[in-house]
């Protein structure tokens, strides 16, 4: 198959095999999904259900506390279903939350906008293992210090 040939992917479901056309990264505020820009023209323009996405999303993140961004990655097929996978909130988010702080240094490197310790970096790392790059949590730990340092955080504890 050359390169620029288009390539199709199946999924199963079922018995059948459901054509897959493509995927959508989005980030939702938990419990708060609706209609309104941004989901409601992405999803839209794909011919998908707009109300069952939000439905479905609302009743997945109740738990969650409110508000808080969750990365979802929706993939749709060719019969306009979907399914979707949500991801453990920004590490960034969870930094702010940390050091309670409402956002990072305008400067990076040379103004400091607070200090996160490397065990707060570990129960980050612990939280979002499942979405990091490492099975490892102290390796998970020095990705989330990295994420910190590139904020205008501090890290203390190393």
């Amino acid at each position: 198959m050359l390169p620029w040939e288009l390539k199709v992917v199946f999924a199963r479901e079922g018995n059948m095999a459901k054509k897959l056309l493509g995927s959508l990264k989005l980030q939702v505020p938990a419990g708060a999904a609706n209609p309104s820009p941004p989901i409601g023209p992405a999803l839209g323009q794909r011919g998908l259900n707009i109300m069952e996405f939000c439905k479905a999303f609302n009743a997945r993140t109740a738990q969650e506390q409110k508000g808080t961004p969750l990365p979802v990655v929706i993939t749709y097929y060719q019969d306009k279903s979907f399914t979707f996978e949500i991801k453990t909130p920004p590490a960034s988010y969870l930094l702010k939350q940390a050091v309670k702080i409402t956002s990072g240094s305008k400067l990076p490197g040379r103004d400091s906008a607070g200090t996160v310790t490397m065990d707060q970096c570990r129960e980050i790392a612990k939280k979002k293992l499942k979405d990091l790059n490492t099975d490892d949590v102290d390796a998970g730990a020095k990705i989330i210090a990295g994420s910190a340092r590139a904020m205008g955080l501090q890290v203390t504890g190393a």
